[in-house]
């Protein structure tokens, strides 16, 4: 299991080792308990990566693993 606290701060890389930034926030619908997109403080510029008020916003469905690290499958990054 893992919680949300664990979450806190990661950082957050691509499957390719790419370090995108440190988890910020999630986003979940209140509703449905669903996840629905991490919000993700950046170090870097990386092109293809939706940004809105200095904010990564990334899928949730594209988290490949959560370990150490949180890692994003920028494939399936729309």
């Amino acid at each position: 299991m893992i919680t949300a606290r664990s979450l806190a701060k990661k950082t957050v890389t691509l499957s390719d080792g790419t370090v995108v930034g440190q988890l910020y926030n999630i986003m979940v619908d209140l509703k449905t308990g669903t996840l629905l997109h991490l919000l993700v403080k950046p170090v870097r510029e990386i092109p293809g990566l939706k940004m809105e008020d200095g904010l990564y916003i990334i899928p949730f469905e594209s988290v490949k693993a959560i370990s150490d690290y949180i890692v994003i499958d920028k494939r399936k990054i729309k």
